[in-house]
């Protein structure tokens, strides 16, 4: 079993930023892959940002120059750091971790970008 457990989420003002963090605990050696996912609305689940098994990243053409992953190794966590935040931002995001032969998830927390 992994478990994850993501923090950050909340009200952010156009141009603003926020950084969320996903900590991994269980048996976190099996991991090879770990990032973010986001649904807004009647919409589908997208990539945001992801570590591959050898740390190689991808993201979302559509936050690239604005958010950055970055992970701390010694702790397991993955954190999200999202710049310049536009109301298009505004979804559930949700942790995601594919472990050994099984895929797993964070609770999801709402991201909303308003005045």
């Amino acid at each position: 079993q992994v478990q994850l457990v993501e923090s950050g989420g909340g009200l952010v003002q156009p141009g603003g930023s926020l950084r969320r963090s996903c900590a991994a605990s269980g048996i976190i050696f099996s991991i090879y892959r770990m990032g973010w996912y986001r649904q807004a609305p009647g919409q589908q689940r997208e990539l945001v940002a992801r570590f591959t098994s050898d740390y190689t990243t991808n993201y979302a053409d559509s936050v690239k120059g604005r958010f950055t992953i970055s992970r701390d190794n010694a702790k397991n966590i993955v954190y999200l750091q999202m710049n310049n935040l536009k109301p298009g931002d505004t979804a559930v995001y949700y942790c995601n971790a594919d472990a050994g032969n099984m895929n797993y998830w964070g609770k999801g927390t709402l991201v909303t970008v308003s005045t």
